[in-house]
């Protein structure tokens, strides 16, 4: 994998493409080394311009990708974008598991390790929490109440804890108690509940929900024990009794909590969720394909990486499906693009709703350009298995998890489906956090890194502000994620995200 380079003004990512991409604001008139082109208008930075004809209703080619159909005549020089092009549909060529290959593992010495957290049943943690978790939006105040008990002090005798978090959403209730969404819902509590970044979880109800305590007992065998409590607010005395109940049941976790100490483990024990939000222009060629590296990395190490974002790689599925390790984990791929053309139809949406104005404004105009950006975190390790939202993850290496594009709800996924690291990259400078999981922030470009280099982990736009080799930044990201999965903090857990961020998929109708 070779870094793209700019010359001059512009960025050329594949001899058959019919566009270039600026590299920075460029004025009209200007002559774009390279292609015998001349700008017809100002083409603002990670945007698009036509190197040659293109005829209304042909395609334009990206990555020597298909990422859109000619609305209109487009000179060469011509700004290319939301004017001039728009979706497009097309025939996919699956070729299962045509690009399928051998996977090439370190072994011995040559493994690398981070410093981890061994629970009592053989889970790795990357953290260290304890954590208020609610079955329905009733018990959110509670649940918030309790765990701001500790924020201000309680916590000074437990170094090895890294905090109690209440993680609370916004439904639970005014739902069908079977189908889609409300299974999605259990399986996100059960994973958090089990997560082993949690040394201790108090899950809190009103008592008279749809999603009862009782139907996630039974559907996963849950009972009481030192490190996982539940109460209703209806059945404990009402919301002072049941606040002042839960800060002393989490009280009662904190000093096994703190009987933990970090030791040298396998990087196979980390599962590495892979996000982007807030993309621009530039999210394909540097950051997105540097994490993939990273991914790689991680693969070869005998980890996991995690792929979501279902509808964000709408248009690039062709290229996951070549690297199939069967036709079967191909067509489990398949079946949930059709889902979501389904679902998306039912609802009165479209696959192209992305890319959203902000990635508009970074230079993608649709979502068959951003998903190949998308894609491309994934690296080019073989696609294992396909796994539905917030399911368990079992497999060893790069998997896919169907998931929404909207960041806070898929990375909830992910961490319910094991996840114990996030790496986040973002064009436009996205603020997110995802507790009780790590999330590490690459920024596409250096001037948004620059600007927000307090959020920010790493500046993957050096890849070209500095030609910096691609597989040189994913080995520099790989590295970050063993510093942080051992202990050290990213920048966005020092700047506090993470506990609004809890969000998950609301599949189903609200009745």
């Amino acid at each position: 994998m070779t870094a793209p380079k700019a010359v001059g003004l512009t960025i050329r990512l594949h001899p058959g493409d019919n566009v270039v991409v600026a590299s920075q604001a460029i004025a009209a008139g200007s002559v774009i080394p390279g292609e015998g082109v001349t700008t017809a208008s100002a083409v603002p930075s990670g945007h698009k311009i036509a190197t040659a004809p293109i005829a209304s209703g042909a395609y334009v080619r990206k990555y020597n990708q298909i990422i859109g159909v000619a609305t209109a005549d487009i000179a060469p020089g011509s700004h290319v974008h939301v004017q001039n092009c728009a979706m497009s549909e097309f025939e996919r060529d699956y070729a299962f598991c045509a690009d399928a290959h051998p996977t090439d593992y370190f072994t011995g010495k040559d493994q690398a390790t981070f410093q981890g957290i061994v629970r009592e049943d053989g889970r790795v943690a990357t953290r260290n929490y304890i954590g208020v978790m609610t079955t329905v939006n009733c018990s959110a105040t509670v649940a918030k109440r309790v765990a701001a008990a500790f924020e201000n002090g309680g916590l000074e005798d437990y170094p090895n804890i890294d905090g109690v978090v209440a993680l609370v959403h916004s439904t639970g209730c005014g739902m069908a108690t079977k189908g889609e969404g409300f299974d999605a819902l259990q399986r996100i509590l059960w994973g958090y509940q089990r997560h082993p970044n949690f040394a201790g979880v108090l899950l809190i109800g009103l008592g008279c929900e749809a999603a009862q305590i009782r139907f996630l007992l039974e559907a996963y065998g849950l009972k009481a024990s030192d490190n996982f409590q539940y109460m209703t607010i209806q059945q404990s005395g009402g919301t002072r009794m049941t606040i002042e109940e839960g800060v002393k049941r989490v009280k009662a976790m904190l000093p096994k909590a703190n009987q933990v100490k970090r030791e040298t483990l396998p990087a196979s024990h980390l599962s590495l969720a892979l996000q982007c939000g807030g993309s621009d222009g530039y999210s394909g060629i540097t950051a997105n394909p540097a994490l993939g590296a990273a991914a790689d990395l991680l693969v070869r190490h005998g980890g996991t990486a995690i792929l979501s974002e279902t509808p964000e790689i709408y248009g690039a599925e062709h290229l996951l499906t070549r690297r199939a390790v069967s036709r079967e984990v191909g067509e489990k791929l398949i079946a949930r693009i059709k889902w979501w053309e389904d679902y998306t139809s039912r609802n009165g949406g479209e696959m192209n709703n992305n890319p959203s104005p902000g990635n508009k404004d970074g230079g993608l105009t649709t979502i068959l350009e951003k998903s190949l950006g998308a894609a491309a975190k994934g690296g080019t390790s073989n696609l294992v298995d396909v796994y539905k939202y917030a399911e368990p993850i079992t497999a060893k290496g790069f998997v896919f998890m169907d998931s929404p594009g909207y960041d806070p709800v898929s990375a909830t996924g992910q961490v319910a489906s094991g996840g114990n690291v996030i790496c986040f990259t973002t064009g436009r400078g996205s603020a997110f956090g995802c507790k009780p999981v790590p999330s590490i922030k690459l920024a596409t470009n250096t001037a948004m890194y620059q600007r927000m280099s307090e959020d920010m982990d790493i500046d993957c736009g050096e890849i070209l502000s500095k030609g910096v080799p691609m597989q040189e930044m994913g080995q520099r990201i790989f590295d970050l994620i063993l510093r942080v999965a051992s202990g050290e903090k990213s920048k966005s857990e020092a700047l506090g995200y993470g506990g609004n961020e809890f969000t998950p998929w609301q599949i189903g109708a609200t009745m």
